[in-house]
């Protein structure tokens, strides 16, 4: 073989892994083969940095779950009425960095097929995006085209997107992050599994395939973004309305009990695709490339193989009911194609023109090496922690320092970006993006969904450890401000490159908050992605774990949105009975970075704590006393008030004392807070509720109709904030 320093380095396969692979064969793999082993043993597709502690997942509650983390192409959890949840938040971050168009449609591509593919409907999409700083050109380009991307592809497939999270911070500098979740409903008994048994058929459906996408998951999910700048060819190209007609055709093939498997072509294209599903059937398979359908003349058994052409499906069938995929594919004019079939010696072979081109066993292809490490407490970790708020001066006017605060775009208004996704489509939304949490409702049952992702890269920068937890609470939190009780997360992992001591011990810490948190909430993890290799010349990303959670809401409760509703309301914050007065609360915080371009400090958060204010919060909601709950988190109370006054249209009157230090009682990011209003003739009721329940309360103050005043220290108008809060990324956005 030419040049296999050049080919190993494509395929992101160290020579030490090279060694593994000839020995485990018996003898040199061809071109082809070396190219099956890149991508199966690629970060995306074999998790060998990150699988030994995956494992910890494994420890969660199990409550209602029927596919687990790990074992399928998405997770899936119990709802009731004989109704599961499948659901799965995945990466597209280096594609969209370098395509960003393409990138972000086709993650949304990918991340349907995985739910659709489990015979799941898909019934809401949502995404967590990170981009470099907003006053770069360059940022504020790759939030257009990946916004475009999501939403061209989103809204032609018809599913709603109903959430999401936009953040802007300089470590994503060059190295966006574009995490995409899919949430899809299906009966119990017709969960789909991707496998094979046997003699099964096996036949490619979908989109012709060409030469788009190859070395997607070698060359870039396994690479830094300086390496990968020149790899345009590896970003795959969609079309949504062939995945409109997929999702239908795969959906009718699922419900055949004859059917025995379907698995999307993602990652790698038939490399892995049809290798996973063999392996999970403990199967081996026969594969014919000349009966691939192609859309480009004169590709290589390589190219065939690894392509990463979007928008294609396996479907294994028992040999006896071929005509069930072949009527079915005629029905939708889908193009279709038997390539093979599957075998019982676990082993691969692969023919093109019927010559041999590749022979590998199934296993040996499906356990990749598995990295672990032994790291320290980063040095960086310990200066941060010990930095000292206390020299750092007031500034002069509050209310110039909440209009900045409003106006970063990392608590600005997202509307003009979430106002080009169609949220109605399928006409099930209740609450609509812009709120805590979406909220829709599963026709024919009394089940509402809820629906949030959230992460905070900052603060796990900080504390890795904590951090995770912070991420996993303020998820639920968001779910329990609408009334929703968590029931499951899946998370997307983003990280740098693991392969330094820093990198893997944030991963490590991350992972363990994470559980912590999920453990305490009695949550399980059913699914997930991990994204490493971020980073630029310019560093590593922040660690960024995106939790995307579940919640569910059930019989008659009427979820809550968090707009104040009526002037004379009364306004509660639970979880304290004061202000903070710890100036580490400016740990982290938004206040921080955009005034003093700090990220340093010393996280907490006190889990139980956060069970109980969250659970106090959900108990009122059903009781039907409370107006409107609110996420106390990003810009302290002062932004979530405001926020509250924005959304309704009204004012405040905020009586509560504020201490000296009015920067830490307003800004400062204190955790386990819920904002809520309640009418006056329910006052009691509250007070009565949280003291049962030993939770800490505090009266805030009142609604008004117009006026915003905040003790001594500001004084403005409802009208006047917004415009503030509207202008905050439009500002770099014109």
């Amino acid at each position: 073989m030419n040049n296999l320093k050049t080919l190993l380095s494509e395929l992101a396969i160290s020579e030490s892994e090279y060694a593994k692979i000839v020995s485990s064969l018996g003898r040199e793999p061809n071109e082809l083969e070396l190219g099956m082993f890149g991508s199966a043993w690629s970060e995306h597709c074999g998790y060998k940095h990150s699988k030994s502690l995956l494992k910890h997942f494994s420890k969660l509650p199990a409550n209602n779950v029927l596919v687990e983390h790990g074992s399928e192409n998405a997770g899936a959890i119990d709802i009731g009425d004989n109704r599961a949840i499948v659901m799965k938040i995945e990466s597209h971050n280096h594609p969209s960095a370098i395509e960003p168009i393409q990138g972000a449609a086709t993650g949304i591509g990918g991340i349907v097929r995985d739910i659709f593919s489990m015979g799941a409907r898909p019934i809401a999409l949502l995404n967590s995006l990170r981009f470099g700083e907003a006053s770069k050109l360059n940022s504020i380009n790759l939030l257009k085209g990946v916004v475009n991307g999501i939403s061209n592809y989103g809204n032609c497939i018809g599913v709603p997107n109903v959430g999401g999270e936009v953040y802007f911070s300089s470590p994503y500098n060059g190295n966006p992050l574009v995490n995409a979740m899919c949430v899809g409903v299906v009966d119990h008994n017709k969960i789909k599994r991707a496998t094979m048994e046997p003699n099964s058929s096996i036949f490619l459906i979908g989109s012709e395939t060409g030469r788009d996408g190859i070395h997607g998951a070698s060359g870039l999910a396994s690479k830094s973004l300086d390496e990968n700048q020149e790899l345009r060819s590896a970003v795959q190209v969609g079309n949504p309305f062939m995945e409109k007609i997929l999702i239908e055709a795969c959906l009718e093939l699922a419900l055949n009990e004859h059917v025995v498997g379907i698995q999307d072509l993602g990652a790698a294209g038939l490399a892995t695709a049809t290798i996973e599903a063999a392996e999970n059937g403990k199967c081996g398979i026969y594969i014919e490339l000349d009966k691939v359908p192609l859309r480009d003349s004169g590709m290589t058994p390589y190219e065939i193989m690894l392509s990463e052409s979007q928008e294609r499906m396996i479907i294994a069938v028992e040999p006896n009911y071929e005509n069930i995929v072949i009527d079915t594919c005629k029905k939708w004019g889908i193009s279709f194609s038997k390539i093979g079939r599957a075998t019982n010696d676990g082993i691969a072979r692969i023919e093109y023109n019927s010559s041999s081109v590749a022979t590998i066993p199934t296993a040996l292809l499906t356990n990749p090496p598995n990295y672990v490490f032994d790291t320290t407490k980063p040095s960086y970790i310990k200066d941060l922690q010990s930095f000292d708020f206390d020299p750092i001066e007031l500034p002069s006017n509050p209310i110039d320092a909440l209009k900045k605060l409003l106006s970063s775009p990392n608590i600005a208004s997202k509307e003009h970006i979430y106002k080009q996704y169609d949220h109605q489509v399928q006409t099930n939304t209740l609450i609509p993006p812009g709120y805590d949490a979406a909220v829709l409702r599963i026709k024919g049952t009394n089940i509402k969904l809820a629906l949030t992702t959230d992460g905070n890269g900052r603060y796990c920068y900080i504390d890795p450890k904590i951090g995770g937890a912070i991420s996993v609470a303020e998820a639920c939190r968001n779910l329990s401000t609408v009334g929703a009780n968590p029931v499951a997360i899946t998370d997307c992992l983003n990280f740098g490159n693991p392969e330094e001591n820093d990198v893997y011990y944030q991963l490590e810490k991350c992972i363990e908050g994470i559980v912590d948190a999920c453990t305490v909430f009695d949550i399980p993890v059913i699914s997930g992605n991990v994204s490493l290799y971020n980073q630029t010349n310019e560093g590593n990303i922040y660690p960024t774990p995106i939790i995307g959670a579940l919640g569910l809401i059930k019989d008659d409760t009427q979820a809550v949105s968090s707009d104040f509703k009526s002037a004379g309301d009364v306004v509660y914050l639970l979880g304290m009975s004061s202000l903070s007065t710890n100036i580490q609360a400016l740990s982290g915080s938004e206040w921080s970075y955009i005034n003093h371009q700090l990220v340093a400090g010393t996280l907490h958060i006190d889990l139980q704590m956060e069970k109980k204010v969250q659970s106090i919060c959900r108990e009122l909601i059903k009781m039907g006393i409370i107006q409107s709950s609110h996420d106390c988190s990003d810009g302290g109370i002062a932004v979530a008030i405001s926020e509250c006054c924005i959304k309704g249209s009204k004012g405040i009157t905020v009586t509560c004392e504020i201490k000296e230090r009015w920067d830490v009682a307003l800004f400062g990011e204190e955790q386990s807070r819920i904002l809520i209003s309640v009418s006056p003739a329910n006052e009691q009721q509250i007070i009565q509720q949280c003291k049962q329940q030993s939770v800490p309360f505090l009266k805030v103050g009142y609604v008004s109709e117009k006026n915003i005043s905040i003790g001594n220290l500001i004084e403005t108008t409802v009208d006047e904030i917004r415009n503030y809060w509207e202008a905050g990324i439009s500002q770099y956005n014109s």
